[in-house]
């Protein structure tokens, strides 16, 4: 008996190969039907951006309908090849419109010690700026 589970076992395929091609495959497909995109650090945080979307960032100093260009770029991706920095890629830029001065949700922070009746409730609502982002250049080139 256990010979005719030995030869089961010998006559199934390995599922890794296989299986982990198409993985590749299919990551590198989605990577190419995604079009260019960009890693930006701006206000102390790295944000992955496209063209014609729109982010909220930490409140910018810029008046509504005003540009911003950001050089602290990481990583550019043109949809075929990246190129990344070290830490930054040289001549590369993202420009951003500013759409509009917004607040955050309400977070409530709320501190209790116990057996002491002390509580302290508080509320923040983070600052933000949504912003638009224009183009993607390296080198003076545009990607979209």
């Amino acid at each position: 008996m256990s010979k005719a589970t030995d030869t089961t076992k010998a006559d199934t395929p390995k599922a890794d190969t296989p299986k982990a091609a198409t993985t590749a495959a299919k990551s590198q497909a989605a990577t190419a039907e995604k079009g260019p995109y960009a890693i930006v650090e701006a206000s102390g945080q790295q944000f992955w951006v496209q063209p014609n979307r729109y982010y909220d960032l930490d409140r910018l100093s810029a008046e509504v309908d005003s540009t911003v260009t950001l050089e602290n770029v990481l990583l550019v991706n043109d949809g075929k090849e990246a190129t990344l920095g070290l830490p930054f890629v040289k001549g590369a830029t993202v420009v951003l419109k500013v759409m509009a001065h917004r607040r955050g949700p309400k977070l409530i922070v709320y501190k209790m010690r116990p057996k002491k009746k002390t509580r302290r409730k508080n509320g923040h609502r983070q600052e933000l700026t949504r912003v638009m982002v224009e183009s993607i250049s390296i080198g003076g080139k545009s990607l979209a």
